[in-house]
């Protein structure tokens, strides 16, 4: 067999860390997922890379800044995973590397992924691809989500119609019919605005197993202005990020005198409503739904979830699946990076809404 090892980095837009996936490939067949580090941002460089959301001075220079210290830290996972496997970098065929994502634009044909690449390359000795979006938004595409290829490859099924859930900074499902292309598209916030709300009121950067959001209640005048957002009425293919949804727009939604506690409560349920929405909207029959993500590690959230499912729709982990839920979006840049180096189209553009399928993503020597 000729077995290849690539590594997959992700940063998501919680702006919580990176992860890091080693994933086997034979040829294009996907065989494992092996090991996987997650290094936490640090407060300071989380705090930098926000600021960058907001129009102010100097921004060319602080996003070049940052795309370096980001490829610093990606690095650091990649020494930490070979480390954990005991290989070197040579025995790795390649890295495929996201960025962070701090603008997405798919209606002004662009989305900028904060990462220096050849410097990447440079640091790990190994060949190294990312930039993947472009392409797809140069076809006509969202460039976003990238992921339901890579859940089509894992996750379909000859017998049923299945649904993969991503609940990180922004929620996006990709559904996978037996017999068809699988498509998807973004449903809205996951975590990012309940992030954003325990930042700004206690000063934490999540809501540890959801024990503060537990101790309040849904607010459902405030629930019904949160859905009221034209994005969820609007057709897919859609994509959407902190453009949309922001800690302003929340805070334009408030009436005044809300407990904190209760408007956290209320966006958990307004992240869980708007994927049941979605899902039953563009997958009426899906009778199983798979969740990744790290919005799985929120109880009050699932809970949610499966009282708002339990008549149509059992949910389970990706674990389920073969694939630990923490793994899944860092995995998918692995095997992106192997659909680059076997010159396979990988974009989902049935999801996208690109005019074709193409091959994602520009490679960099080391």
């Amino acid at each position: 067999m000729n077995i290849r090892n690539y590594i997959g980095i992700m940063s998501g837009t919680s702006m919580d860390g990176t992860d890091a996936v080693l994933i086997r490939m034979e040829g294009s067949r996907w065989l494992e997922a092996v090991s996987h580090v997650f290094i936490p941002y640090s407060d300071d460089l989380r705090h930098e890379l926000l600021d960058l959301q907001n129009i102010g001075n100097n921004e060319l220079h602080l996003s070049m800044l940052l795309s370096q210290k980001l490829s610093c830290l990606y690095a650091d996972t990649v020494s930490l995973l070979l480390k954990q496997t005991n290989l070197q970098a040579h025995d790795i065929d390649a890295v495929g590397c996201h960025g962070q994502t701090v603008r997405h634009a798919p209606e002004a044909g662009y989305s900028i992924q904060l990462a220096d690449l050849p410097l990447l390359a440079h640091l790990t000795g190994i060949f190294t691809i990312g930039d993947f979006r472009s392409r797809d938004l140069a076809a006509g595409g969202q460039g976003a989500p990238l992921v339901p290829a890579f859940h089509q490859a894992l996750f379909q099924s000859d017998s049923e119609t299945r649904v993969v859930l991503n609940i990180g900074g922004i929620s996006n499902i990709s559904i996978l019919p037996n017999s068809s292309p699988a498509f998807g598209f973004d449903t809205g916030p996951g975590n990012m605005l309940s992030d954003a709300w325990m930042q700004a009121i206690w000063q934490r950067p999540y809501d540890k197993d959801g024990l503060i959001a537990a101790t309040g209640t849904v607010l459902p005048e405030l629930l019904t202005r949160l859905l009221d957002h034209p994005y969820f009425s609007s057709p897919y293919p859609k994509s959407t990020g902190r453009e949309l949804f922001s800690l302003d727009w929340l805070k334009g939604r408030l009436k005044g005198g809300e407990k904190p506690e209760d408007i956290l409560r209320t966006l958990l349920r307004f992240t869980a409503q708007t994927i049941y929405d979605a899902t039953i909207s563009a997958a009426p029959d899906v009778c199983n739904l798979y969740v990744c993500g790290g919005g799985i590690r929120n109880p009050v959230l699932m809970e949610d979830l499966h009282q708002l499912f339990s008549s149509t729709t059992k949910l389970h982990s990706t674990a389920a699946l073969n694939l630990d839920p923490q793994w899944v979006e860092a995995a998918a840049f692995g095997w992106l990076a192997a659909c680059w180096m076997n010159k396979i189209p990988s974009s989902p553009h049935h999801a996208t809404g690109a005019e074709k399928s193409c091959i994602l993503g520009a490679g960099h020597y080391p």
